[in-house]
């Protein structure tokens, strides 16, 4: 599968191979999209909600057109049901991002989780295993959630 992956980047993502920082965005790429996935079947039912909003923070985070949202996303899928623990997706993240961006992964999984306004305590308690394999603290943890829960209630609102 990790053939798959890099086949998949030099293919459609790679625009220099002497870039190591591009190179190193696109391996994390599928790992940040593989720990999305993650996290949205962690409780059982996979939402239209949690789908978009897996989508949309792909498509921003990286700026993929359609043919490599799709791509990646079923990428994400298969490596999500094949891997038997999340270290493989955590690393390639603590290699690649730095602690913001780390930070900004949290967010991400917070939206997702927060997609289908129920967030359940195996996705927290998914959400709080990511932040410890990533080493992010946990007052960072608390801020993204409260942050992103503000900001959906704060839309919410102004929607009425």
């Amino acid at each position: 599968m990790i053939l798959a992956i890099k086949r998949f980047f030099e293919d459609n993502l790679r625009v220099s191979t002497d870039d190591s920082a591009e190179r190193s965005g696109d391996r994390i790429a599928l790992a940040t999209a593989a720990l999305l996935f993650e996290l949205m079947k962690t409780d059982s039912h996979i939402d239209q909600r949690e789908t978009a909003t897996l989508a949309t923070v792909l498509q921003q985070t990286f700026k993929l057109d359609e043919k490599e949202l799709a791509q990646i996303i079923a990428l994400a899928e298969q490596e999500s049901h094949q891997s038997t623990s999340l270290y493989e997706f955590t690393s390639l993240v603590n290699e690649g991002y730095s602690y913001e961006q780390r930070v900004r992964l949290l967010e991400n999984l917070w939206r997702v989780a927060f997609a289908d306004a129920n967030v359940d305590r195996y996705e927290e308690h998914l959400i709080r295993k990511i932040a410890d394999l990533i080493y992010v603290n946990h007052s960072d943890f608390i801020r993204t959630k409260l942050k992103v829960r503000d900001a959906l209630n704060a839309a919410a609102e102004s929607g009425r």
